[in-house]
């Protein structure tokens, strides 16, 4: 008994089987994306469904699309149960596709599995019909058609896996086409076993009482496309919400990383892509590019002191001020930490992002700022907005806590030449001038000169080589005697530190030690000055001299250490000296800068036999009261005091009278610094303070020398004479 196909059931088969072949591309890429496992999980059901559906529908319709001369119908159990072999098979595919990779032998093996599924999927629809006789199988076109299954599966998991990634050009027509070949192979596999049936003249269908061929037909076909259509309409909407928000963590991603987290400033990373950019405009507007780099002063204090939580309130506060002043052309970033830099390009007429007038702001600032029709340069501009950002970083921040906070900053300005200036090196200029201004008392600006080249050039040479000086041992201590002020007896003396580089000679201690503090040496350079004082006072008891108290100064970055009584203890203990041979002096602004964490810390160091005194005392206005807080050892009157005894003021004598009561009260000592002439002796001899030192008393001596003058050896190293 022969069958004629019909060939709009036979086109409509390769249409599902195109789409059901499209809807595993789809499904596997869309697999690859999905990071939740429960997710997962849903998607590889959902898709397999859908595919399976798919593959189950071209076949039957394949099937009905063959017109039999005798009524044909179709089992439902056994219908389903096909359907259920075509979304297992489906299934195997996805989950093979959705790992990481794809070895031959699980493709291999895959392929078979997924072969016999759909190859099982239509021999068992074929039951469905209930023909009998039963139909008679070609066994070798039976093994063909499995074959092709097999091949079919093997192709289309191989495609599937190498086209998940939707970032490949033109990833659509390519899965168009993949899904045009799988289809062609589906349907060829289909109709390869259908031809493998022979149907006996006489059959009758015995399942004409359970579907309509033709109603299975139309539901099958419907279904199927509505399945398939629905399913890659979700893949669609779901790629096109995974595209969405795969290109908003780009930009998100793209954006941290030319932006600071803190502020929401560009950083240098953005600063230096732009910087071409930046100098050609300012070239073809006919200015200068010039740029400006804000220090922050007093920040470190601030966040040492009340914690990084406010120091980073306080950092966003400034950059949004900062930002305020600029103009909307210019370029405001951030460097990192307290360092800010604003580049200012085009016409001089561009009004500030700020809205209005700040309070208190210089009109003819804002002027030169907003514009009026006025030619403005370059370096007005700057200068303008420097004063801009000085002004209103002056006024007081509230932070965090409700924290009233004031600081100020050191601005440098560098201005481009001509077109071939780079910004490396404007920022280079500005960061000298930064400098130059913080050397000139801070909070305010300075223009680059050359001149400023070469001390930032020696600034970085000697923060370079301070590294090596501490590893090579290149330091050395220097002692300035302590005498009594009648000069006839030296009461102990302080511990100096001395740098004898290589190359740049005797370097300065008010010059390297700020270069030292900033690169974070100081700790250990306090360190190493403790342990050399250790060794000297052991090796001066071994000589049997007599015991001489030395002190050394205790720096706010080693003061404001944690556990900074410990740490002195560990470095005593291990040298074997006693604590009552060590004095540590502090500065009133040290000492100020946390009250009760001063009071704790002198209280603990007094408490292991250690002397504390209050150095350059009366230079941060610190209210006399708390020297009975503090109960230090002893107090060192700033040279700025004694140098007013030369004076024929009285002004001075009165407040170091005042001091020295309310020391004497107290049970403190008072030492006098820098005293260099003998009317200034004999004023303090009056005052009955108890000590000096200075050059009248002597010059810093080096070891040897110490060791004479401690044995005797140098009795009229003072000036002063009876």
């Amino acid at each position: 008994m022969n069958g004629v196909y019909n060939p709009l059931l036979t086109c409509l088969s390769v249409v599902v089987a195109f789409l059901a072949s499209f809807t595993a591309l789809e499904g596997a890429a869309m697999l690859s994306t999905v990071t939740s496992s429960r997710w997962r999980h849903a998607w590889l059901l959902g898709s397999a469904c859908a595919m399976g559906i798919g593959i189950w529908s071209m076949h039957f319709i394949g099937m009905i699309a063959l017109t039999l001369p005798i009524a044909v119908g179709y089992d439902l159990d056994v219908s389903a149960a096909s359907l259920a072999l075509a979304v297992l098979a489906a299934l195997v595919a996805l989950a093979t596709v959705s790992r990481g990779t794809l070895s031959a032998r699980r493709l291999l093996a895959a392929g078979v599995v997924m072969g016999i599924g759909v190859s099982g999927m239509h021999y068992t629809g074929m039951i469905a019909m209930r023909m009998s006789p039963s139909i008679d199988y070609d066994f070798s076109r039976v093994a063909l058609s499995v074959a092709i299954a097999m091949g079919a599966s093997i192709a289309a998991l191989w495609l599937a896996f190498h086209l998940r990634d939707s970032r490949r050009e033109n990833i659509v027509w390519k899965r168009l086409a993949a899904a045009a070949i799988m289809a062609f192979a589906i349907t060829g596999m289909h109709y390869t076993g259908m031809s493998a049936a022979t149907f006996a003249e006489g059959s009758r269908c015995l399942g004409t009482h359970k579907v309509d061929a033709n109603t299975l037909a139309f539901a099958v076909g419907v279904a199927s496309t509505a399945v398939l259509v629905g399913t890659l309409w979700i893949f669609g909407t779901q790629a096109s919400r995974l595209s969405a928000s795969l290109d908003r963590a780009t930009r998100t991603i793209r954006h941290l990383g030319t932006h600071d987290a803190l502020t929401d400033l560009p950083n240098r990373a953005y600063l230096m892509l732009r910087a071409k950019e930046l100098v050609q405009r300012s070239a073809r507007g006919g200015g200068a590019l010039a740029v400006l780099f804000v220090d922050l002063d007093g920040f470190k204090i601030v966040n040492d002191t009340l914690g990084h939580k406010i120091g980073d309130d306080l950092l966003r506060q400034a950059a949004a001020r900062i930002s305020d002043c600029a103009r909307k052309d210019d370029l405001v970033a951030r460097l990192g930490g307290d360092e800010f830099v604003v580049v200012v390009s085009g016409p001089p007429g561009v009004p500030r992002r700020g809205q209005g007038m700040r309070a208190g702001a210089d009109k003819a600032d804002v002027d030169g700022m907003a514009g009026d029709g006025r030619e403005t340069d370059a370096a007005t501009l700057a200068e303008s907005l420097a004063r801009q950002i000085l002004a209103s970083l002056a006024d007081e921040f509230v932070l965090a806590e409700a924290i009233p906070i004031r600081i100020g900053a050191s601005i440098g300005i560098a201005l481009s030449k001509d077109e071939s200036t780079t910004l490396d090196a404007l920022l280079s200029h500005a960061d000298c001038a930064m400098y130059a201004a913080k050397r000139g008392g801070r909070n305010t600006f300075r223009r680059f000169e050359d001149s400023m080249s070469q001390s930032t050039l020696r600034s970085l040479h000697i923060q370079r080589d301070l590294h090596v000086a501490l590893a090579r041992k290149q330091f050395d201590l220097v002692f300035q005697p302590k005498f009594t002020v009648d000069g006839k007896a030296m009461t102990g003396a302080e511990a100096l530190l001395r740098w004898a580089h290589p190359v740049l000679g005797n370097v300065p201690p008010l010059e390297f030690i700020p270069i030292a503090e900033r690169a974070g040496l100081m700790i250990a350079i306090g360190d190493w000055v403790l342990r050399e004082i250790c060794a000297h006072l052991a090796d001066w008891e071994r000589e049997g001299l007599a015991p001489m108290p030395i002190s050394m100064n205790l720096s706010a970055m080693q003061f404001n250490l944690p556990r900074i009584v410990e740490r002195i203890d560990a470095i005593v203990t291990a040298a074997g000296v006693p604590p009552e041979r060590l004095m540590f002096e502090i500065s009133e602004s040290t000492a100020m800068q946390d009250v009760d964490r001063t009071r704790h810390v002198v209280q603990a160091l007094r408490d292991r036999g250690y002397a504390v005194a209050l150095d350059d005392f009366g230079t941060a206005l610190s209210s006399l009261g708390h020297l009975h807080d503090f109960r230090v050892d002893q107090i060192k009157i700033d040279r700025a005091f004694v140098n007013g005894l030369d004076d024929t003021s009285t002004r001075s004598s009165a407040l170091l009278s005042a001091v020295m009561a309310l020391a004497r009260v107290l049970g403190i000592e008072v030492v006098a610094e820098g005293v260099e002439t003998v009317a200034q002796s004999l004023k303090l001899l009056a005052l009955d303070c108890d000590q000096m030192q200075g050059f009248l008393c002597g010059s810093p001596l080096a070891d040897g020398e110490f060791r004479r003058a401690m044995a005797g050896s140098i009795t009229g190293s003072m000036a002063i004479k009876n």
